[in-house]
């Protein structure tokens, strides 16, 4: 199985730092935040990640190299503008293959065991198996619901969660609708996967923290030995 880390944002909350450093590069306990997702990847056995880049992207490839240094086998996909989170996916698609691949997006910190997803068989009429959290303060609308192990749009009576910026994907999934643009949100093919009854999910319930304001930021710099020892 193959990993997609989403690295390509600019990065505009967290500025000033992100002026000069790509978000992914930005420390948590004095550790790039892409890295940790790259480490705990190849602890799970992965291998070949897929990275895409944009925004300062010459100082992520430059860092990061090949991979080699951690044990895995970095491919880049390069945009040469922002495509969106489903835009940046469907552009990756080639390096990912036919198989389903792991999806995490470079700015969350996380004790989520990716391991988890790696093992997990979709059912053959499902696209993708989102992870979803409890609504955080600054997303207390939240934007999907579960019922019976299905993702469903916010509905009336449900309790809505949050997607954690982590799935399990199909290539499938973006050419599901015909869907011909090449710039687009992830909103888009999830919304008609979920139309269709073939988007699954589940309510994680550990640690994360969505890293994309200078106060999150901090705030996991700081909470990042409580639960570190956690790790998977």
């Amino acid at each position: 199985m193959k990993a997609l880390i989403l690295a390509a944002g600019r990065g505009e909350r967290l500025r000033p730092l992100t002026l000069m450093t790509p978000k992914p590069l930005l420390p948590v306990n004095n550790k790039p935040l892409i890295v940790h997702h790259i480490e705990r990847l190849a602890q799970t056995g992965i291998k070949d990640i897929v990275i895409n880049y944009a925004w300062l992207g010459e100082k992520i490839t430059a860092y990061l190299g090949d991979g080699s240094r951690w044990g895995v086998n970095i491919l880049w996909s390069k945009e040469q503008q922002a495509l969106g989170t489903g835009g940046g996916i469907k552009n990756a698609l080639p390096l990912l293959g036919t198989e389903p691949f792991i999806m995490v997006s470079a700015d969350i910190v996380t004790n989520y065991p990716f391991g988890n997803l790696q093992k997990m068989q979709l059912k053959p009429n499902i696209l993708g198996h989102l992870l979803l959290i409890t609504n955080p303060d600054h997303h207390r609308r939240g934007d999907y619901c579960l019922e019976g192990g299905l993702v469903m749009h916010r509905h009336t009576g449900l309790q809505t969660l949050t997607f954690a910026s982590i799935a399990l994907l199909t290539p499938a999934l973006f050419r599901f609708g015909n869907e011909s643009a090449t710039t687009f949100s992830l909103t888009l093919p999830f919304g008609r996967a979920i139309d269709a009854g073939r988007l699954s999910g589940e309510h994680f319930t550990g640690y994360h923290c969505n890293a994309d304001t200078l106060k999150r930021l901090q705030n996991a710099e700081r909470e990042y030995p409580k639960f570190i020892n956690t790790l998977c």
